[in-house]
């Protein structure tokens, strides 16, 4: 068993203190950071547990900085950042990392892009080198070949996960709808289809030469490692690359919902669907936490209040799930739920309204609040056991310092869900869920012989 799951077991086992509780085991997590002069910042962490390292890169750049007409960028990168580079041929990068046991990924959200490598420890030298390579030279072998298939490739990953996913298009009407023409959330990740097809040679290289410079970058590199001598590596593989001037920040005016947004839309589906979704506090501002709860408690598995009573109770509901969708700019609390055969969204909204009008009058139980902070702390430290990959300690890293600037906010983000109390979390859902600025969307089966 690792370090910190039995530190948490520990902790809940122990008989209470005839004094004061004893405070929650305090993660320590041991790592170092610099600066190259190229603006690269750099986050060494040793975890010796399994030979294994990470090399994990965030580029402070998602669809977010994509402007009107010019969408889908972000995401065509991710897909061009594996097709060769200077000093690696196409197909190399991953023939290279397969033949030493690694294995890479990556993924594009609003607000940031992300690539990670998982090597054998004795292959740390090949994950830098190619990570760095992609950073410093990918322009010295991308070609409007290169991009023309990735722009392909990227338009069938759309017509996948949107136009030919059941309720693929939900999300997109959804961002639409939350908010305005011209807000960075606006327009969905993967972009639009006639944007993807007008992006010329030329603007995929000016949109590289403005995000991708080691100045809007954070590199995490983490696992069975010798701090100074990766340090060492990553000087010598990074410092060539070229500095230049890191973009400025988004400055975009507030957004609020000030009615109800109605709409339906018709899919290739069976059954209808209902998403509500509300527009709420960025991550980390106060409340946002808190709506985790709010979220858990409504709808966090089969003990959750409408799940128990739509799926359950009254067996009108396929399913249901409500969440926090948390990001920089402006979050979005969200409600999906799923009639079953012979009912219908309307019969499922009004049993919703009802549940998150008692929560806002009537505060939740200690258990179902314990419960619901349990399994956040439960599935924070599942995500502490890895080092790389999505959520592994390396991610994680990554993104507390791009979101705070402090790598090592565990302690406090954590501490954000302990310090709530019940009263905490139906102010929320009176503040944050009102029942008359909200969207509502309905999903339709598309009717017979309808194009």
């Amino acid at each position: 068993m690792k370090r910190a799951a039995l530190l948490l077991i520990l902790a809940l086992a122990a008989p209470a203190a005839a004094q004061a509780p004893t405070a929650p085991p305090k993660i320590e997590l041991q790592y170092s950071q610099f600066t190259l002069p190229n603006g690269l910042h750099v986050i060494l962490h040793e975890d010796h547990s399994v030979p294994m390292v990470t090399v994990n890169m965030w580029y402070h750049v998602g669809s977010a900085r994509e402007l009107p007409k010019r969408t889908g960028f972000a995401h065509l990168f991710e897909h061009l950042m594996f097709m060769g580079s200077g000093h690696v041929k196409p197909g190399e990068f991953d023939e290279w990392l397969e033949a030493a046991g690694g294995d890479n990924n990556g993924s594009t959200e609003n607000d940031r892009t992300n690539y990670w490598i998982n090597v054998p420890a004795n292959s740390l030298e090949l994950a830098l080198f190619l990570e760095s390579d992609r950073m410093g030279y990918l322009l010295d072998s991308m070609t409007p070949k290169t991009v023309d298939l990735q722009r392909d490739v990227v338009k069938n990953e759309r017509r996948q996960s949107v136009e030919n996913q059941p309720y693929g298009e939900a999300q997109v009407v959804l961002g639409e709808m939350l908010y305005p023409e011209g807000h960075p959330y606006h327009w969905p990740v993967i972009g639009y289809m006639d944007d993807l097809s007008a992006a010329s040679y030329d603007d995929v290289v000016a949109f590289f030469k403005k995000y991708y410079a080691a100045s809007n970058a954070s590199l995490v590199v983490a696992g069975d490692l010798d701090s100074a001598t990766s340090r060492k590596m990553v000087e010598k593989y990074f410092s060539d690359v070229k500095a230049a001037p890191a973009p400025g920040p988004i400055t975009i005016p507030g957004v609020a919902l000030t009615s109800v947004q109605k709409r339906t839309i018709a899919d290739r589906v069976q059954l209808p669907k209902l998403f509500l979704a509300w527009l709420t506090p960025r991550h980390f501002e106060p409340g946002d936490a808190t709506l985790d709860v709010v979220a858990d408690i409504l709808a966090g598995g089969k003990n959750s209040r409408l799940f128990k009573r739509l799926v359950y109770d009254m067996q009108i509901a396929q399913d249901v799930s409500a969440f926090q969708s948390s990001q920089a700019l402006s979050s979005s609390f969200q409600i999906v739920a799923t009639p079953r055969p012979g009912h219908t969204v309307a019969e499922l909204q009004n049993v919703i309204d009802e549940e998150i009008q008692k929560l806002q009058r009537e505060a939740p139980t200690a258990h179902e609040l314990e419960r619901s902070v349990n399994q956040i702390e439960s599935s924070f430290y599942n995500r502490m056991e890895r080092v790389g990959g999505f959520g592994g300690k390396a991610d994680q890293l990554n993104a507390y310092y791009t979101n705070t600037g402090d790598p090592d906010w565990f302690n406090e983000d954590l501490a954000r869900y302990r310090a709530l109390s019940v009263g905490d979390i139906s102010a929320a859902a009176a503040q944050f869920l009102p029942p008359d600025k909200r969207v509502e969307l309905t999903v339709e089966p598309e009717k017979v012989g309808a194009k």
